[in-house]
Parts: structure tokens; sequence; C-alpha cells
């Protein structure tokens, strides 16, 4: 009874603090909230909004690739990121299972298996296609006023944007939250955005990729290079500097290393130059070797860049509203607001900040709570979790070996780490090569566990629990005593006893001692 009288009064709190607000008289503006972008961090700002009885209105407009590609309401997540990339990982990753099945004593037959590309594309974008539907169903139960138009400002205050009919209008907003995101870049060369697709073009591509180079060593570029070679197909990347740039650095090497062994290609120290369609109907890349000045050329069927995203800020006419930016993202304080404090910027389109779907849907939700219910917790992006979706993937949350040490001095820092057999590697004998993790900690007092790195299978499920109790202020005395649950691998976390500084061999002999 307690717990349902809290719950009604809760419930009228939201109710009244809204109409408390506009009593006084007519609103000033035509809406509370406008957000610009239909993206995760902007439907999620825009959706709990609503619920303490704001007036909101989302823009959403997708300007269609270079290759013609356009999608739905969503944003980058559902559309061309996280989910159909989850999705083809999936599928990679049960191309090998079948074979692993048939030493586990299933009668499968598992040569000459080959997937249908076409067939994999329809079914990822069916998935998406509901997942549209389902966002616009939600928004119109909540409330949320959707317009399939690009918004952009006249003054701080005013936002224009055209109709389908083309006619042009405007409307006014107490606040603005923007919320655009950003889109792949392409390379300054002949024929890059003719005849090359990013990975807004991929999980909706016809035609069968073939002999594909990802240009680009970020984690989308090896993760789209991974399933590709899972589903059959032979991927080279070309790297300009080093793989995963901003992640640890021997971590980085390791999954590298576990990607050459699986039979990708790397292309080190190289740039593109050039792509041009041969009478065939193939890609000639000629390319430059930045560390000799050699030059090359490869015939390829796809060309797909990774190099990075922009932020989409050139259609919002910032400027109008005296909205300060650092090269293409907007620049933001502690409660993401800009140099305009009624408007403000979550996800993709922040300086400075970690460019992950759930940090944008946090810091949506959390932006709503404090301009409409009053709250003052603010967004925290110390510690935040993150995984690779390689085939054997790769999880980390907190600091790097590299940033432990530049921060607190080699002297300061801890390394326990390990390798480790997952045992369901034991029976189609796959390699355990480069299953590895480690504690990144400090050496005095309790030692405060600084950042955790795991590579191996379903790296982020392991790694999600482990940064709630990183964030909890983690030591390594309490990692050492918790039981750890057996056979799996994250008990490993809690089996690391070797440091780096010891010298030890940090291989085990035994899975069970």
């Amino acid at each position: 009874m307690l717990l349902l009288k809290n719950l009604k009064q809760t419930q009228l709190q939201r109710c009244w603090q809204p109409l408390a607000r506009f009593a006084s008289g007519q609103r000033k503006f035509d809406y509370d909230l406008v957000v610009l972008g239909g993206g995760s961090g902007g439907l999620a700002c825009a959706k709990e909004a609503v619920e303490y009885g704001a007036r909101v209105l989302c823009f959403d407009y997708v300007t269609p690739t270079p290759a013609g590609t356009k999608w739905g309401v969503g944003g980058t997540c559902v559309n061309v990121g996280c989910i159909p990339k989850k999705l083809m990982h999936q599928a990679s990753l049960l191309g090998e299972a079948v074979h692993e099945a048939v030493a586990y004593g299933w009668n499968v037959n598992d040569r000459d298996i080959k997937p249908n590309w076409q067939k994999l594309v329809k079914s990822v974008q069916n998935h998406i296609k509901s997942v549209n539907w389902v966002t616009r169903v939600d928004l119109r139960d909540k409330q949320v006023e959707y317009v399939n138009s690009l918004g952009y400002f006249v003054d701080a205050h005013t936002i224009e944007y055209k109709t389908k009919q083309g006619a042009t209008k405007q409307l006014t907003a107490q606040n603005v939250v923007v919320a655009v995101g950003g889109r792949p870049r392409y390379p300054d060369i002949p024929g890059a955005k003719e005849l090359g697709i990013t990975s807004d073009d991929i999980f909706s591509y016809e035609k069968d990729p073939g002999q594909t180079l990802v240009v680009g060593a970020g984690y989308v570029g090896l993760e789209c290079a991974c399933f590709l070679k899972g589903l059959g197909y032979e991927p080279t990347v070309m790297v300009r500097s080093i793989v995963l740039r901003g992640f640890d650095r021997q971590m980085s090497e390791l999954l590298a290393a576990m990607m050459t062994e699986r039979g990708i290609k790397f292309l080190h120290t190289t740039i593109p130059t050039a792509v041009e369609r041969l009478p065939n109907g193939r890609l000639l890349v000629n390319f430059t070797n930045t560390s000799n000045q050699t030059k090359g050329s490869e015939v390829y069927d796809t060309v797909l860049w990774a190099i990075g995203r922009k932020g989409l800020i050139d259609d919002l006419n910032l400027a109008a509203a005296g909205v300060q930016t650092r090269n293409d993202k907007i620049i933001v304080d502690g409660t993401e607001a800009t140099s305009v404090p009624h408007i403000y910027a979550v996800g993709d389109i922040i300086y400075g900040r970690p460019e992950l779907t759930p940090v944008a849907i946090l810091a949506g939700r959390l932006l709503a709570r404090r301009l409409f219910a009053g709250s003052k917790q603010l967004m925290d992006y110390r510690d935040v979790a993150t995984t690779v979706f390689t085939p054997l993937e790769y999880s980390c949350v907190g600091m790097s070996e590299e940033q432990a040490i530049e921060t607190l001095g080699p002297e300061n820092v801890e390394v326990f780490h390990g390798y480790y057999k997952p045992t369901e590697f034991f029976i189609p004998q796959k390699s355990v090569r480069h299953c590895y993790l480690k504690a990144v900690a400090e050496v005095g007092g309790e030692q405060k566990i600084l950042g955790l790195h795991y590579m191996g299978p379903v790296a982020g499920e392991v790694i999600q629990g482990f940064a709630a109790a990183l964030k909890s202020g983690l030591t390594v005395n309490t990692l050492l005593n918790t039981v750890g649950i057996h056979p799996t691998t994250a008990e490993e976390f809690t089996r690391l006893s070797i440091t780096k500084r010891s010298g030890r061999d940090p291989t085990p002999a035994s899975c069970c001692s």
C-alpha cells in the first residue's frame, strides 16, 4: 500500500510540475523543447521530456548517401550502426559455429557452406524497418510531435524548416537540443564518393561485397572486415597509422594479430590515392605506402571507407544562434549546454565526448530531467565501457595501460594479466592464442582498479557487470576475493594473480586449478 501511495504521489507530482510552470499565463514559445535529430540521444531526451509535461517536437531528416542509401527514424544505431552490425556479426559467428558443430558430434555437412548475402541483407533490413515503425508509434503514443524535415536555426529561439510540399515554416522553442550525430567521412581523392561505400551503405548493399578493401582501422573498419571474412568474403584492411587508435595498445595489437591469424590481410602505413572502375566493373585502387613512398595498386569488388566520422553541423546555421563549435562538433559544458544557455547538445555531435549510443541515451534522459523535473544529476562520462565486435570480441572499461602510466607514472601502476582457455574451444580445437585479459590497478593502498580489458567470447556481456563494479570503486583485493562462476570466461578476472612486473609466464597450465 505504501508503495502504491508513493507511486501515485510521484505521478501527481509529474503532472503538477508542468502545470505549475505554465499556469501563470500563455506560453511564450510554440514548444518547450525542440530536438534536432531523431537518433538515440535525441529521441531519449524527447520521450523523457514529455513524461514531465513538456510540449516537444522532434525534427529528423536523413540526407541520402552518395550511393543513394537512406533510412527511417532512429538514427545511426538502429539503421546503419550498432543493430545491423551486431546482426551481421552474429551471422558470421553462426557460420563458424556450423564447423564447430561437427566436432561436437552433430551430423552436419559443413563443406561448401556459403551465405546468401541478399537474404541476409533482407532479413536485417526487415528488422530495421520494424524498429522504425515501432519508434514512430512510440513517439505518437507519447505525444512527441515528429517532423521529417531538416530543422535549422534562424535565431536562438527560432527554427525554420521546409514541409514536404516545399513551403518554408518557422516555429519557436524555449529550449533546443541538438542531437544530429555524424556521418562517415570520405577521402578527398578521385573516385571516392562515386565508387566507394561506407557503413551507411554496407548493411543494405544489394550485391555481394566480394573482395573488399576496407580503408580505416578504427573499430568500424575492423568490425566490418571481420564479419565479411566470417561470411566467406576476402577483406583487406588498409591502415594509415595504427590499429584502433585511442584503445589500449597491447589489446589493439593482439586484436590485429587475431585477425591476421584468421586470414585478414593488412596494408600497413598505406593511404589510397585514387579509385577507378575497370571495364569489367571491378575497382582499381591506387595507393601509396607512406613509410617508403612506394606506390601500388590492387583490384577489388568493393571499397568501404571507414576513416572516421564528421559531425553534421553544416546545415544547422549554428552561427545564427550563436552556438560555438570546434572542428565539426559542438562545444558544451558539464550540463550539455552550449555557448547559448538554453541550447544544448547530446550524442556524437558533442566535442570530446564518447561517441556511443548508450552515452547519448543516458545524457539525453538526464538532460530532460534537469530541464523539466528539477533534477540536478549530471552525466558522468568517465569509465564508459565499450566493445569491439570482432570474432574474438574486445571489451574494456576505464583506463588503458598507457593512460594509467601517463597519469600516475609507471612506478605507481600494477598490471595483472593472464591468458586463458575457454572451455567451449577445446573440442573444436579453436585457437586460444589471443584469449587474454588484464586489470590495470594502482600499486599502493587498496590497489584500486583503473581499467579492465578482455579479449574473448561475448566480451561485452562479460565487461558490462564489471563496469558497474569499477565505477563503484573495485579493488584488486575485492576482485580476487570474489568467487567466480565455473566454467566461464568471466571468472578469469577473479583468478588474476600474475603481474607484468613479476615477469612470470601468464599462460595457464590447466583450466581448473
